[in-house]
């Protein structure tokens, strides 16, 4: 035997319980971090870090839509259709009405009153705070259903009232005569 051969072979007496330890020894780092990292996450929940889901829960109590005119022709000639809602907040996290849809009209927006003037300015939002109702009028904050297609002849109007962190509420809001409901 040369001396190259007999540096390659096992040692003599080896029971193969050596590759058992070294498996230990690179396993022991990543265990220990994974038990710290549990750890770390399990207190961090404990004591409320995390935060809690709490769904955001949105009713609407009153939802109408004047009737623009009392005949088809004249409702055309008026163009936008106002909304009257009443929208409560029943959850302890604010929430904003981002948009609203509709199958009558292809353009509907959302606008505020702007200081004590009247003026009203197209928003993309309309601020919903926890544990407060709101409501939508053409006098007030307001949804507009800019050239709906007719609508008198109807009962109800369906809308869909899309908010940022409540999703979407679907209705029907029924068909008033003109002026206020």
């Amino acid at each position: 035997m040369t001396a190259g051969t007999a540096a390659a072979a096992p040692p003599r007496g080896s029971t193969g319980r050596g590759w058992l330890a070294e498996l230990t020894r690179a396993a022991a780092g990543p265990i220990a971090c994974a038990v710290v990292l549990v750890g770390l996450l399990s207190a961090w929940v404990a004591t409320g870090g995390a935060g809690t889901l709490t769904p955001v829960r949105i009713t609407v109590s009153l939802a109408a839509v004047p009737m623009r005119a009392f005949t088809p022709q004249a409702a055309a000639a008026a163009g936008a259709a106002h909304t009257f809602l009443i929208i409560r907040n029943v959850s302890g996290t604010p929430d904003q009405l981002i948009a609203v849809r509709s199958p009558i009209a292809s353009r509907i927006v959302l606008t505020e009153r702007i200081g004590v003037t009247g003026r009203t300015a197209v928003v993309s939002s309309l601020p919903v705070p926890s544990h407060e109702t709101i409501a939508l009028s053409p006098l007030t904050n307001d949804v507009v259903l800019e050239n709906p297609l007719p609508f008198e002849d109807s009962k109800t109007v369906p809308l869909t009232l899309v908010f940022r962190h409540a999703g979407q509420i679907t209705i029907q809001a029924p068909v008033t005569g003109p002026g206020t409901p």
